[in-house]
């Protein structure tokens, strides 16, 4: 009897033991199967084809012009990179133009109601991307969804507590700006699309990226979908800023699928001619030089894009290159509404940083982080004023060049009204407008990253409005319009 409950224990040990090794097995192979499953369906959300090109629907500024706003009043704003601080100082700019009182064609407006449209990158693109999606809102939850938020805990966060994702990135085609675009289309953007942005009726929003191969700046506008054949009215907008964030090494770059020659998209007018060099300007052959490679796309089947940064950090070049592509601003605006415009005002908002420069008194070699640091803004800074010296040296010649234009064949007259009265205004918001040297070097020393203090969040909103109240262009601007 001992020896027979011996042997029967020994049987359920071993019974025991199958079972428990089978139940493993059975988990690994489930895991296995989940395994395989989630990396073949971890995917970058493809951006859709168009059957063909309509110039009269889409994401484009022509379809958006809201019927209240002026004709006589062309306002563009531009905002930078430099991540939270960028966002809470264009933030801070768009509060003060609500705040601005103005009188025009008889009635009293805000004039963040007069804004036609909104050029970004990077940081810049979250505030512009929420203001095209939902318009006054922005003052009532912006600050809680987004300002507030430590983006970066966030985005790190969902990575190390969803196991799953930790799967999806071992596909080729899903990385962390993916993740990231997810994290933003649920948290800020609410699943927001351009073709949301453009049921409103403006203003129209340009969010900037760099294409990762060529250097090329690439804003999302239908015009630009237009060359790859693809629609932009359902894109995501939080993909679109992920893509203008995309800071390189921290994230990854957001890819396009290219489906040129499928949409009967033709070139410009002289595109050709322009390639051949002849007869136009060499900023306008490296524009259209730049479209030629999205043209095939048999050798550029996929687009990379990158931080909008390391194209244009000040976001100010899609108005610029819109004009030299041109050839003109006459042609940019001849047979719009714009062609009689009266006033055009630039309100440029640049939240740059400041060169480190303990460096400079000491033999010792700087650290990887400095010089890394000094690689990736020395060129941006540069670019920077470049860009803002090209736009104050065209403002006088376009004012020229439109007068004569409309006072072709008579006297030109700048009474108020008239064929030639036009002016520009070029409006600076950036830290070195600030009169406090120390506040000055404070602003310009904030980290650009997805987290800000609270409290340093609201004092970059407070110099945002100061800088502007003691702007004499912007009170030129306001006198002017009273």
């Amino acid at each position: 009897m001992k020896r027979f409950n011996q042997w029967r224990q020994e049987l359920k040990n071993k019974n025991r033991k199958v079972f428990t090794l089978n139940k493993k097995r059975i988990l690994m192979n489930a895991f296995l199967l989940a395994f395989s499953f989630t990396v073949g369906c971890a995917h970058y959300p493809v951006n859709q084809p168009m059957r063909e090109v309509r110039l009269d629907a889409g994401y484009r500024s022509a379809t958006m012009k809201s019927p209240e706003n002026s004709d006589s009043l062309l306002l563009y704003l531009t905002f930078s990179g430099g991540g939270m601080r960028a966002a809470a100082l264009s933030y801070g700019v768009l509060e003060e133009l609500r705040k601005a009182e103005i009188v025009l064609d008889g009635r009293k407006r805000r004039l963040l109601d007069e804004v036609d449209g909104i050029s970004s990158v990077s940081g810049g693109s979250f505030t512009a991307g929420y203001y095209g999606l939902f318009g006054d809102r922005i003052f009532k939850d912006f600050e809680s969804k987004f300002l507030e938020k430590n983006i970066q805990r966030g985005l790190v966060l969902r990575v190390l507590l969803n196991v799953a994702n930790w799967v999806r990135f071992l596909s080729p085609t899903f990385a962390r700006s993916d993740l990231a675009a997810e994290y933003y289309d649920k948290h800020i953007f609410e699943g927001g699309t351009f073709g949301d942005i453009a049921a409103r009726k403006g203003p129209f929003i340009i969010i900037n990226a760099t294409e990762m191969t060529h250097g090329t700046r690439v804003g999302f506008t239908q015009e630009t979908f237009d060359v790859i054949c693809s629609d932009l009215s359902r894109f995501s907008v939080a993909r679109a800023v992920a893509a203008s964030s995309a800071v390189p090494m921290a994230l990854t770059p957001i890819t396009l699928r290219n489906y040129a020659g499928t949409c009967g998209f033709k070139t410009p007018e002289g595109f050709e001619k322009v390639l051949e060099g002849r007869d136009i300007l060499e900023r306008q052959f490296y524009l259209h030089n730049d479209m030629a490679p999205f043209l095939d796309p048999e050798k550029k089947p996929y687009i990379h894009l990158v931080d909008g940064g390391l194209g244009d950090n000040l976001g100010l070049r899609a108005v610029l290159d819109r004009v030299i592509s041109r050839g003109s601003v006459w042609e940019t605006i001849k047979g719009t509404p714009m062609e009689r415009v009266h006033k055009v005002v630039f309100i440029v908002v640049n939240a740059e940083t400041r060169p480190d420069t303990k460096w400079d008194k000491t033999e010792s070699i700087p650290t990887f982080g400095v010089m890394l640091a000094a690689y990736s803004s020395i060129a941006i800074d540069r670019f920077n004023e470049e860009t803002i010296a090209l736009l104050k040296e065209s403002v006088g010649s376009w004012a020229n060049e439109i007068k004569t234009e409309r006072c072709k064949g008579g006297a030109v007259s700048t009474s108020p009204g008239s064929c030639g009265d036009i002016q520009f205004y070029v409006v600076e918001v950036k830290f070195d407008a600030l009169k406090d040297e120390t506040e000055r070097r404070h602003f310009k020393r904030l980290p650009t990253a997805l987290k800000l203090p609270r409290e340093e969040v609201d004092k970059t909103r407070d110099a945002a409005h100061r800088i502007l109240a003691e702007s004499e262009e912007f009170q030129r601007l306001l006198l002017d319009l009273k």
